[in-house]
């Protein structure tokens, strides 16, 4: 058990003089017990930042060992930790940050036998595991415990922040009701650019620093998306199904109905379709770097987090086909016209990687 912290110290004057964080704030953190799943890319920036900003104890969980592979970007491991098991590691780091603050080293994996005791005395939960499994096994945990569930994922050169919280009305489900057939992108074999990780794990430590003081806004119903190649970040916003106002613009429509609404078009069906005389109207939400890569003919292009804003740009009364890389965003962005009124919506199963893997080949796979 390390020292408890003292929140009066000088070492975090910087931040009590913050408005709004003051000596209540740093004394909140100082009382709180924040869980992080995950001692990888995500971790790296989040662990250090918690640390050093004055959490009392931080509850590390983590199955896996350090890879050679590992240090381009899970800043937390030296070449000397290759081997060891992440969250001894990890806990080395966050002792050389702060003797003060208490890490709990959990070499585990996250699962439903042990979540509801890993997260029993939390006061929040941070998933930086990367695996949409696990998020939603966290975000069920989190929902009983009573305590928010801070998110993030990292692949290629985009990374994803947000904050669910069921007893305040929203959860992961009401973002993704079930999970994907395809796990997605991974950093083994998709890459990782290693400042995504950073800019990532730093929203996502920011997040739980306003949940625990009680300053700013935090990402309640909203998905802050940063996309490296461009510098830029894109906010998507939802909400609960069943809390949605029964009128509402076009523009700021958001999950109005639940996703069984939303039907599946398998890639050779939707090109059968495309030969027809009355092909339906193909709109993208790949984000721009996506659609120079690979995309198929004809389409619309709308990046997800400009949809809400550009949905007039449609005929409502169209037959639309949404795709993205692999389903996931795309049935996000079909929910959502369907709350803008869109009659006729449906979801190409797979995305176009099951176009290219089905259908035509010479549209590139990444």
């Amino acid at each position: 058990m390390a020292d408890a912290i003292d929140p009066q110290s000088p070492r975090y004057a910087r931040q009590r003089v913050l408005p709004g964080f003051g000596a209540l704030g740093q004394r909140r953190l100082a009382d709180a017990h924040v869980v992080v799943l995950g001692a990888g890319g995500l971790g790296s920036a989040v662990v250090p930042v918690l640390v050093a900003a004055g959490i009392g104890r931080i509850t590390v969980v983590d199955d896996d060992r350090v890879d050679v592979t590992n240090l381009h970007r899970q800043t937390l491991h030296r070449p000397a930790d290759v081997g060891r098991s992440k969250v001894d590691s990890a806990a080395d780091a966050a002792a050389a940050l702060s003797a003060e603050t208490d890490v709990v080293a959990v070499p585990t994996r996250f699962d439903a036998g042990n979540a509801d005791a890993l997260l029993s005395d939390a006061d929040l939960v941070i998933d930086g595991t990367d695996d949409v499994l696990t998020t939603y096994l966290a975000d069920d945990a989190a929902a009983r415990a009573g305590i928010p569930l801070v998110w993030g994922s990292a692949a290629r050169f985009s990374g994803q922040v947000g904050v669910s919280w069921e007893a305040h009305g929203v959860s992961y489900r009401d973002l993704f009701p079930e999970p994907p057939a395809d796990a997605g992108l991974s950093c083994e074999v998709d890459g990782i650019l290693p400042t995504v990780c950073t800019v990532t794990g730093g929203m996502m430590a920011g997040e739980a620093l306003k949940l625990l003081t009680g300053i700013g806004e935090p990402l309640l119903g909203r998905v802050i998306v940063y996309d490296a190649l461009s510098g830029r970040s894109r906010e998507i916003g939802y909400r609960r199904a069943t809390d949605a106002a029964s009128t509402r613009s076009a523009a700021t429509a958001l999950e109005a109905r639940p996703a069984d609404a939303v039907g599946d078009v398998e890639a050779s069906a939707l090109a059968d379709e495309l030969a027809s005389e009355a092909p339906p109207l193909l709109l993208d939400v790949r984000e721009p770097w996506e659609a120079e890569f690979a995309a198929i003919p004809g389409s619309t292009l709308i990046p997800l987090g400009e949809l809400g804003d550009r949905v007039a740009e449609l005929d409502p009364a169209a037959s639309v086909v949404v795709y993205c890389h692999l389903g996931v965003r795309s049935l996000y962005a079909a929910r959502q016209l369907l709350g803008a009124g869109f009659g006729r919506v449906r979801n190409l199963a797979g995305g176009i990687d099951a176009w290219s893997r089905t259908v035509d080949a010479a549209v590139a796979r990444y």
